[in-house]
């Protein structure tokens, strides 16, 4: 038997090799947020140093960059609602791709700072949008996917992370670095864009498109905030960490958010399935507690290899609070993902800056300490939240 594959009106297969590249499509949008999200965390702090930055105007820049990215929120799912994820992601896709450049070429701090606003509106907005095409997706399929989905990010994180130390041990510049990013990912996109499914849908005037978190959405909401402070801390202080506190060089700093991420990676992988066999709950209440165990390693830590094990495990403990979160949240629609979403990535917002201000006033151990007293919050809070299910 034969199977004919017919071009639509935009030149693109139907049919078998269509569908076949639809189940790719996803996860590379996870993996592209990914290399971009940590090659701006592991170049942090040759931008910093490149401009002359203390830990307080660094942390003004990151409380600029979750400015953006919990303000955007609202506008984010108008978009999704109005066009649909799949349109939505290749706009904020195309912003995501043209602020990455901007923050390598800012020249002082004032230009910086809008830098990371824009960054953080683009990326946030973008997170919303691939999330929405996952919960779609997780639907679609009749079981658990998310984490999965959610590892493909790791991928890029582990990955963006490594290829950030290999490029910083060549004296690449951060400027060099965040350009051929942008461009080597406008394909992916594009392609990407092309081969979903059109998802437009209709307008109706009376449809909320954003809304506070209420009732049970707060508690996934609350979970979500905690576990964007860690895992958005650990993106952006980590680094910091390695080379001021451990002494590490160019080449080895990126390494411990390169350790952070690959855990989550690993853990990602398998988080269906624990989620299947133990319950949500159980899962992520056990890993949040795992995570602090790996905080306090990375605190105590006297050199650079038990440093980079400690924030291993911290990610393994991280890894499945988002896709968790995300999960329970889109079985209510987009509007509750965006609601959801808004109160979590708030956590983005007070998260880094936060730590930057516990730098400049109590030290890089004890803004870490903080950050493992959180994840047993999250283990309490996850072990209470029968709304994961």
């Amino acid at each position: 038997m034969t199977i004919k594959i017919s071009t639509s009106g935009d030149n693109m297969p139907t049919g078998v090799a269509r569908a076949s590249w639809r189940h790719i499509a996803i996860p590379l949008l996870f993996l592209l947020l990914g290399i971009i999200f940590a090659s701006w965390a592991a170049r942090i702090p040759a931008i910093r140093d490149h401009l002359g930055l203390d830990a307080a105007s660094l942390s003004l820049v990151l409380f600029c960059g979750g400015i953006g990215g919990v303000g955007s929120f609202p506008v984010a799912a108008w978009i999704v609602g109005h066009y649909g994820a799949r349109h939505s992601t290749l706009y904020t896709g195309l912003a995501l791709l043209c602020s990455l450049p901007l923050l390598a070429l800012a020249p002082n701090l004032p230009t910086l700072m809008a830098a990371c606003l824009f960054y953080g509106v683009a990326s946030s907005s973008f997170d919303v949008a691939i999330n929405a095409l996952a919960a779609q997706a997780e639907r679609e399929a009749g079981r658990p996917i998310m984490t999965m989905l959610h590892a493909w990010f790791c991928v890029g994180t582990f990955s963006g992370a490594l290829i950030a130390s290999v490029l910083a041990g060549m004296e690449v510049t951060p400027r060099w670095h965040f350009l051929l990013m942008a461009l080597l990912f406008l394909a992916p996109l594009c392609l990407g864009y092309r081969v979903l499914p059109d998802d437009r849908p209709e307008y109706d005037p009376n449809r909320k498109i954003f809304a506070i978190p209420h009732g049970h959405l707060v508690v996934l909401g609350v979970i979500g905030f905690f576990g964007a402070i860690v895992e958005g801390s650990m993106a952006d202080w980590s680094g910091i960490y390695m080379k001021d506190h451990i002494g590490a060089s160019g080449g080895s700093v990126p390494l411990a958010y390169a350790g952070f991420a690959g855990m989550m990676l690993l853990m990602r992988m398998v988080g269906d399935r624990l989620k299947q066999r133990f319950n949500a709950r159980r899962v992520m209440s056990s890993c949040a507690a795992v995570g602090a165990v790996g905080v306090t390693v990375a605190v105590l830590a006297p050199s650079i290899a038990p440093a980079i094990v400690g924030f291993a495990i911290a990610g393994t403990g991280i890894a499945v609070i988002f896709p968790f979160v995300f999960s329970a949240a889109g079985r209510h629609g987009s509007t509750a993902l965006a609601a959801v979403a808004t109160l979590g990535y708030s956590g983005s917002l007070i998260g880094p800056p936060a730590v930057g201000f516990l730098v400049h006033g109590w030290g890089l151990q004890i803004a870490l300490a903080f950050l493992g007293l959180l994840c047993l919050v999250i283990a309490i809070c996850g072990s209470r939240a029968q709304w994961l299910e």
